[in-house]
């Protein structure tokens, strides 16, 4: 009597544990998909502060150079941060190797890579009749 009675304490805690870890294990998916949610609008909050950035910036560099369209504003933006990230890996001592055109028309080929990639997506988000 005393094993039968031993059998289904034990069988009863087993099942509390099944239990308690099916609990964890569903709290910690909803625990990283809520956290994986923040770090989406976080990015998203950041994306729309860069827009905003380089949009006053656009402003502010046209009525300051008269004449200047908002290409050129991106094709200086553009040459910035090509320029910044040659610096940035040029001085990381733990840089592996990287393969980049460097020559005066990469950055204007780097642009027009980029112009083709926008009015691509624009074509296969809005397709014509």
């Amino acid at each position: 009597m005393n094993e039968i009675n031993a059998a289904q304490r034990e069988q009863v805690a087993a099942t509390a544990r099944g239990d308690a870890e099916k609990i964890l294990k569903v709290k910690q998916a909803e625990a990283e998909a809520e956290s994986k949610a923040l770090q989406g609008q976080g990015i998203a909050n950041q994306r729309k502060a860069i827009i905003e950035g380089l949009k006053d910036s656009v402003e502010a560099f046209s009525k300051a150079v008269e004449g200047s369209t908002p290409k050129d504003v991106m094709m200086l933006v553009l040459v910035t941060q090509y320029l910044d990230t040659m610096k940035e890996i040029g001085s990381n001592d733990r840089s592996n190797t990287i393969l980049m055109s460097h020559s005066p028309g990469a950055v204007s080929d780097l642009y027009r890579q980029m112009q083709d990639a926008v009015l691509i997506g624009q074509k296969m988000a809005n397709p014509g009749p």
